[in-house]
């Protein structure tokens, strides 16, 4: 598999799309975590956006940077949970060519370490769409945290061995 690494970092183009009702800006704790996380990691933002607990707005989003050939990877947080507004599961796993099954499987045994049996009413998910892949996290700063330093960090930095998700995206 060692076809599937590189020694050069390859920077990824990253669009952060934060799902919310009540955030904006000056509250996003979410969102501006993984923006500062990627540009620590060499990466480039190449969109911000928050979008309220709505399915057709969130898939109307997500569904443009899916478009953009410049944008590789979407980063989503918020919306994964139970209650009626939390939608996203539903608003982007039908955009998906291919589902990433580990990603919420991984995620949530990190998370359990750290939250305990709560981590079961997550709804984290992942997948490709158009070459771009999508990562789609609970709301909380911890919950991107965990997701961020335990997974996608790695599954984006071209360097990473054996495989990462780096020869996969892009080119659309």
């Amino acid at each position: 598999m060692s076809h599937l690494s590189t020694n050069a970092f390859t920077a990824a183009n990253i669009a952060v799309l934060t799902v919310s009702d009540t955030r904006d800006e000056s509250t996003d704790t979410s969102g501006g975590y993984l923006v500062e996380s990627l540009q620590a990691a060499g990466h480039q933002l190449a969109d911000k956006k928050i979008v309220i607990d709505d399915p057709y707005k969130i898939r109307a989003v997500v569904s443009q940077w899916i478009a953009d050939p410049t944008i590789e990877v979407i980063l989503t947080t918020g919306g994964t949970g139970f209650t009626a507004r939390d939608t996203t599961p539903e608003a982007v796993s039908v955009l998906f060519d291919k589902q990433v099954e580990g990603f919420g499987e991984v995620f949530r045994a990190v998370s359990y370490q750290e939250i305990g049996s709560s981590t079961i009413q997550s709804r984290a998910l992942a997948g490709f769409a158009n070459n771009t892949v999508i990562f789609c996290m609970p709301g909380s700063t911890g919950a991107c945290k965990t997701a961020w330093t335990n997974i996608i960090a790695e599954q984006i930095n071209s360097q990473h061995k054996p495989c990462n998700f780096m020869p996969h995206v892009g080119a659309k």
